[in-house]
């Protein structure tokens, strides 16, 4: 996934806030690492003889199809994203699709999520893909597993870990680069070992496996493409089936497909294209007899970026598309049948013809998939596919779940705990970087998130006009004469210039006694996953210029948000605190353009009370936010379409629940959320796109 011309259609304790901060933004937000392995400590059973697995159990192609057990096999499944939904989730999900009929599922494998620093394994929690397969075997699901190394996904640099872009002298990625590959290698010597038993030969239920995605929409080294067959043959034998998936044009698949007996090329394709001239173009592309008929992403919608009206897609309309494929026999695997949650910085992008035409993802992954981002199937597109996927599958009749609960907790009263001027303040100062010229967040070795440029100039009574040519992705400008304001810590909000909209900004001529310290805010946005465009450095990326002149002699400061499975690598002192509570009046000033985090709390009364709810940011300006020390995702409801951030039930607990935001721009003027029981996609123009704001 995925081609953009696609888409066919009260008062509360200081105290008490101020360790609700502390504890969000440093001291323990392993963020998904706190939730549970699933995963069983007892070994599974040893790999059958291939006699043995041959006499057993079988999933192969012949006759241009599939086979499972020496019988004709119809794959009706959908993809469904481990990485996207609490594990507390999983079975709950994958009843439901099952519930719509299906009997596979297909779920990318990010090598971001699972390698989030060199030579850190990460497979607990989110990461426990073993568990996941495990759990489809359990429900009688097949697994098609999409290992890359690259997946797009609509998932930060299309789940590449953003370390690779730091790497001297620089990869390149999606090639032949021996260094490249040498880093694969060594990725998927952890992961493959770990599917391997779980292969459906081998007793487990994965039937397929994926190389790459879509490579014939980026580029055309073959030998790429045979390293990676070779590799993954060196894992998983010569029994798996390994597959591809380019779009269903002669030149896509000219390029994307790797021209060997043992590699299945699949299509995919716009929904309500005829797709058996498309089936048809695909047999010229795999050998005689091994073309069985298969969308490999069937769109039941499309995605959404911020700017953008919510995308939709006709449920009849869809499930009529479906029909016409499994009706003569075709195979197909809706993406999505649940689209889920962009937890944490993990959402990516898309750029239009440009680099600067720069479209990041909304935190919401809902897709308008059948099964909505909270669970729900109570939709005219569940019903509909269902109605279709009936006719033809095979898989024993499931009783749809209910719907999941959800619950408003009302209005969370928030106060302003921290500034970012203190954020900087309590960074350790080994992990600031000193340097001429600015470098890239993936060079300062801060992957997501925030990041700080410090400079000074000298003021000149006409004042200064400041140019970032090159920032990915927004940068907010602020100066300060930190010889006077040292005490208070006061930073004067000057500008915003973005990736795609950058502008020079006007610095008006400050009195300071010395010279005027410069500060500027840069905000990694999602890094880009398709495209020619992929090798998404952020932070600033080119001379910061005054007055015409090059600016000399930077800090770079990292604010301390932790992503997905990351620890921290510091704690903040209490004297930080300290000076916090002494500022907490001053600076409840909501009025002030300086980012700050603000915390709040909501209570439940028992654990019967505890439903999935979701986080209303209407009145808010941009920001992320985090309840329980779980990072939820950014928002940005100025710009839309989402208002309303998705908080599942797993995350909250009896008692007194946390919830911390930083805001980048403009608070609540009541300094106020709120816990409510529904979905709202209408904030912003809802037209407008973010290159034209």
């Amino acid at each position: 996934m995925a081609k953009i011309s696609k888409p066919s259609t009260g008062g509360h304790h200081l105290a008490f806030v101020l360790l609700l901060v502390l504890v969000a933004v440093g001291i323990c937000v392993p963020v998904f690492a706190l939730l549970p392995s699933l995963t069983s400590h007892q070994s599974l059973p040893p790999a059958l003889s291939r006699d043995e697995k041959m006499m057993s159990r079988i999933f192969y192609i012949k006759d241009d199809k599939f086979w499972k057990d020496e019988n004709p096999f119809q794959i009706i499944g959908g993809d469904l994203h481990y990485f996207r939904v609490l594990p507390e989730y999983w079975e709950d999900r994958l009843m439901r699709a099952k519930a719509l009929g299906l009997n596979t599922i297909q779920t990318y494998v990010p090598w971001n999520l699972h390698e989030p620093k060199p030579g850190k394994m990460v497979f607990e929690g989110i990461a426990d893909l073993v568990s996941f397969i495990k759990l489809c075997q359990k429900l009688d699901l097949l697994v098609m597993l999409r290992a890359g190394p690259y997946i797009c996904g609509e998932w930060d640099l299309g789940g590449f870990p953003a370390w690779l872009l730091a790497v001297k002298p620089p990869l390149k990625l999606r090639t032949a680069d021996p260094a490249y590959l040498e880093l694969v290698e060594r990725w998927w010597n952890v992961l493959l070992r770990k599917v391997f038993p779980l292969l459906y030969s081998n007793g487990g239920p994965v039937i397929m496996v994926q190389i790459e995605n879509e490579y014939g929409s980026y580029g055309n080294d073959k030998a790429y493409l045979r390293n990676l067959v070779t590799m993954a043959r060196g894992h998983l034998g010569n029994d798996i089936i390994l597959y591809t998936t380019d779009g269903g044009t002669r030149e896509t698949l000219e390029k994307g497909n790797v021209p060997l007996y043992n590699v299945y090329s699949a299509v995919d394709f716009s929904t309500g294209d005829d797709p058996w001239p498309i089936f048809e173009l695909q047999r010229k592309f795999n050998a005689p007899g091994r073309s069985p008929p298969l969308s490999s992403e069937f769109y039941t919608g499309w995605l959404t970026h911020w700017g953008e009206k919510i995308a939709k897609t006709d449920a009849e309309f869809t499930a009529a598309s479906l029909e016409k494929i499994l009706s003569s026999n075709g195979s197909a695997v809706l993406y999505m049948v649940h689209g889920g949650t962009n937890f944490g910085f993990y959402s990516g992008a898309n750029t239009g013809s440009e680099e600067f035409d720069y479209k990041p993802d909304l935190t919401s992954y809902d897709y308008d998939a059948p099964i909505k981002e909270s669970g729900e199937i109570d939709n005219p597109k569940f019903k509909a596919l269902r109605r279709v996927i009936k006719k033809y599958s095979a898989a024993p009749h499931t009783t749809t779940p209910y719907n999941t609960k959800r619950k408003a907790y009302g209005p969370i009263k928030m106060q302003r705990t921290i500034s970012l001027f203190d954020l900087m303040a309590m960074t350790d100062p080994v992990d600031v970087i000193t340097s001429t010229n600015p470098i890239s967040m993936e060079s300062a070795g801060h992957l997501f998130g925030f990041l700080v440029y410090e400079s000074s100039y000298i003021s000149k009574k006409s004042g200064n006009i400041l140019r970032i040519p090159k920032v990915h992705d927004r940068a907010q400008v602020f100066v300060s004469c930190l010889s006077q304001d040292v005490d208070g810590g006061v930073l004067r909000y000057i500008g915003t210039t973005e990736r795609w909209n950058n502008q020079p900004v006007s610095i008006p001529t400050t009195e300071c006694t010395s010279n005027t310290s410069l500060f500027i805010l840069v905000e990694n946005m999602g890094r880009v996953n398709y495209g020619p465009y992929i090798f998404d450095e952020k932070g600033i990326l080119s001379p910061v210029y005054l007055d015409g002149e090059i600016l000399h002699g930077w800090k770079m400061i990292p604010i301390p948000f932790h992503n997905v499975n990351q620890m921290p690598h510091f704690s903040f002192k209490m004297q930080h605190t300290k000076k916090s509570s002494e500022n907490l009046e001053l600076t409840n000033d909501v009025g002030q353009k300086e980012p700050a985090l603000f915390a709040g709390e909501f209570s439940i009364n028992s654990v019967e009370e505890i439903k999935d709810t979701y986080l209303s940011f209407n009145g808010w300006g941009k920001g992320v936010a985090f309840v329980n020390k779980f990072n939820i995702g950014r928002y940005w409801p100025s710009v839309g379409p989402q208002c309303n951030l998705y908080v599942p039930a797993p995350l909250l607990k009896p008692g007194r629940n946390s919830v911390v935001i930083f805001e980048l721009e403009s608070p609540h003027v009541d300094l106020l959320l709120r816990s409510v029981d529904q979905e709202d996609f209408t904030c912003g123009s809802n037209y407008s796109k973010v290159n034209q704001l």
